[in-house]
């Protein structure tokens, strides 16, 4: 493996629904005071799938505009690998019916040789996969990867998740000698097998469906019990900032550990870019780091209580408050008009960073970036990223924020008949993309198949 050479994002592109709810809307339905998710967790829109998409649809059109933003051939990619929570069949990946869709383009077989797997591990997969990939390119410089990050976070109607809502996906293109940004080895990890949140196998008694002990024949289910797939996960919300916390904190001094440094590691990152359940949540997260590798650490009080509490009072501080603006605002404007979108929040974040200072026309070639992902269960990686110097022309190719305002607003009886899937026509009427055209239930060796198609 080389390990001097340059690998890291060379290309990339996204995608997420033209509709959204507007946070407000949810507030006052909800009986919450609006101020608590605009002004208090930065929550702006919340990006919700039509009748016609799902996380396949997300992640082919991503990747379509990817190929054609970058002219790409099927010969060029070695492998697609995609991050994901929200996989529709437990043993079929997406991404294989990602180069099922491709090659209606480009030709039957023209991606037989391309490695495809889905990585899962909530909201860290994604990570996974774009770390995979790189060590890749690190042995085969000359190769070039895909990494899709997809997914849809729902929860249940009137929990305390619902606000953090959202979806969509996002692609890069991995090269060695990359035009982004380049990605440091040395990752600090921190794992704790955890249930802060999760998505279980869940099952009721055929019973209290049938009413009846004999345990008739129910739709081809021959046991006793019934299993249930639901997209909402179980969590614990609380417990989940605090793993959250946790975990980030490990990951962080690890890293610094191995970068070998003595000196605040976070005072060398021009941003500093996290996993976004809701947009507020890294600067809200971050201050007990914030104090930990600062001067005053070592006048922290030591009782538990008095700890927390003086963590909140930092990050309550005007200096904190400037910090976190500094540091962590770029990276919150695109999830306030998305929500959360699971393995893909830590890379929209950059995309909002990067497209944040092109707007302002910042230098920030030769700049480094921080990442801390998380992902539930529960795991974090943290590691550095420098800006290369075409970052710009690549960045503006995005039309981020332009593209985040076009889309449409929808009242709250759409969005629970969104929710409780029973509209049967699409919001807005699909143009030059890829749509969930059918779902198989006539032919019992293809049941459940998914079919898909692009409209022009």
């Amino acid at each position: 493996m080389n390990q001097n050479i340059k690998v890291g994002i060379d290309a990339f592109s996204f995608d997420v629904p033209k509709i959204y709810l507007p946070m407000k809307d949810l507030a006052v339905a909800r009986d919450i005071e609006p101020a608590k998710l605009e002004k208090g967790l930065g929550l702006l829109k919340m990006a919700f799938p039509d009748v016609h998409q799902d996380v396949v649809v997300f992640a082919a059109n991503a990747l379509r505009k990817l190929f054609e933003q970058e002219n790409l051939k099927p010969a060029d990619i070695a492998r697609i690998y995609v991050g994901t929570e929200s996989g529709i069949d437990s043993s079929k990946p997406v991404g294989s019916f990602l180069v099922s869709l491709l090659e209606d383009t480009y030709g039957d077989g023209t991606f037989e040789h391309c490695d495809v797997v889905d990585l899962t591990f909530a909201c860290i997969g994604g990570i996974d996969a774009l770390h995979n990939s790189l060590d890749f390119i690190r042995v085969n410089p000359d190769k070039k990867a895909i990494v899709i990050c997809t997914d849809y976070a729902k929860y249940d109607l009137n929990s305390t998740g619902e606000y953090t809502q959202g979806s969509g996906a996002v692609a890069l293109l991995l090269s060695a000698n990359p035009r982004i940004i380049s990605i440091d080895n040395k990752i600090g990890v921190s794992t704790k097998g955890v249930f802060d949140f999760f998505k279980p196998k869940r099952s009721i008694s055929k019973k209290d469906v049938t009413g009846r002990n004999d345990n008739p024949e129910w739709f081809g289910v021959l046991e006793a019990e019934i299993d249930l797939f639901k997209e909402q996960p179980v969590f614990d919300g609380q417990y989940s900032n605090t793993c959250y916390q946790n975990r980030l904190k490990g990951s962080y001094f690890e890293l610094k550990k191995l970068l070998g440094k003595e000196t605040s590691l976070y005072t060398e990152w021009t941003n500093i870019i996290v996993h976004l359940p809701y947009s507020f949540q890294g600067r809200r997260m971050f201050s007990e780091i914030y104090a930990l590798d600062s001067d005053i650490k070592d006048s922290l009080p030591k009782g538990e209580e008095e700890y927390a509490n003086k963590i909140k009072e930092i990050g309550k501080t005007e200096e904190y408050k400037t910090f976190a603006n500094e540091k962590f605002r770029p990276a919150e404007i695109a999830s306030s008009d998305i929500g959360n979108m699971y393995t893909g929040s830590i890379f929209m974040g950059l995309f909002s960073t990067l497209y944040f200072h092109h707007k302002n026309n910042t230098e920030l070639t030769g700049k480094k970036f921080g990442f801390l992902a998380y992902g539930s269960g529960s795991k974090s990686k943290a590691f550095e990223g420098t800006v290369e110097e075409n970052w710009k022309l690549q960045t503006e190719k995005l039309q981020l924020f332009e593209t985040l305002e076009k889309a449409k607003p929808i009242d709250i009886d759409t969005y629970h008949a969104l929710h409780k899937k029973e509209l049967k026509e699409p919001v807005v009427e699909p143009q030059n993309e890829y749509i969930l055209e059918k779902i198989e239930n006539g032919n019992p060796v293809l049941t459940g198949a998914r079919y898909y198609k692009f409209i022009r």
